[in-house]
């Protein structure tokens, strides 16, 4: 009885230490969106930085697209449509590169080669600048024709190097398509309430472990009281 007490106190610890890290997780993230949101709130407005932007930086960028080299980020949706997102890289007067997500395109389930109308003339964009940074794995080639499955600048190579690792998600201008990113898919309001979801269910686990625990050592001295002892196995007989 002892040594089922003992695994039950440290079975329930173990859950009761989980949910207490993990809701110290989800808080930990709530406090970095907030800080991530308002780093977005006062990003600065640029015109064509030489500087590379910091992230969420409201771009305005003057020049012409490179519609040859339109590649689609694949399997986007927008509103319960499937499809993708135009990748048109964009050169600016000065001479520099730049990747412009020009935003939805719905395809459906195809997987023809999408097409996608693209300004000739020179035009104005504005949009939020996103730094290019690690992204999850990828299970099988990152390319297919001219589909991509993550936005990558290798896949531009040939053109050279951009202005500034990243790029620029169109909100208004020549080319624009229905936008469909958003810089913050989860409010911190989310993650707060998981944490207090993860720590609810450490609060139960603790009960639970107590409550049984309790019930355990009731029973492990029950049993000792009725078991007779190893030194004299005819006191309890006698009694």
């Amino acid at each position: 009885m002892g040594r089922r007490l003992g695994l039950w106190c440290t079975l329930w610890t173990l859950l009761v230490a989980l949910g207490l890290i993990l809701g110290l997780w989800q808080w930990e993230r709530a406090g970095a969106k907030r800080d991530y949101l308002a780093r977005l709130e006062a990003a600065p407005e640029l015109e064509a930085p030489a500087a590379a932007p910091p992230e969420g930086a409201r771009l305005t960028l003057h020049g012409e697209y490179l519609a040859d080299q339109t590649l689609f980020l694949d399997n986007r949706t927008l509103d319960g449509r499937l499809g993708v997102a135009a990748l048109t890289p964009l050169r600016t007067g000065d001479g520099r590169l730049w990747l412009v997500q020009r935003g939805f395109l719905a395809t459906g389930p195809t997987r023809d080669t999408p097409s996608v109308a693209t300004p000739e003339e020179g035009v104005t964009v504005q949009g939020r600048w996103q730094a290019a940074g690690s992204s999850g794995p990828l299970y099988g080639p990152n390319q297919e024709g001219r589909r991509l499955q993550r936005i990558d600048l290798e896949a531009w190579h040939e053109l050279g190097d951009f202005a500034h690792p990243g790029w620029l998600h169109l909100e208004v201008g020549g080319g624009a398509l229905a936008p469909w990113w958003q810089p913050s898919v989860m409010p911190p309001s989310r993650h707060l309430g998981y944490a207090v979801q993860w720590w609810g269910l450490a609060l139960a686990a603790l009960a639970v472990m107590l409550i049984g625990g309790r019930r355990l050592a009731l029973d492990r001295d029950e049993n000792r009281r009725l078991v007779p002892s190893k030194e004299c196995p005819t006191c309890h007989s006698k009694s």
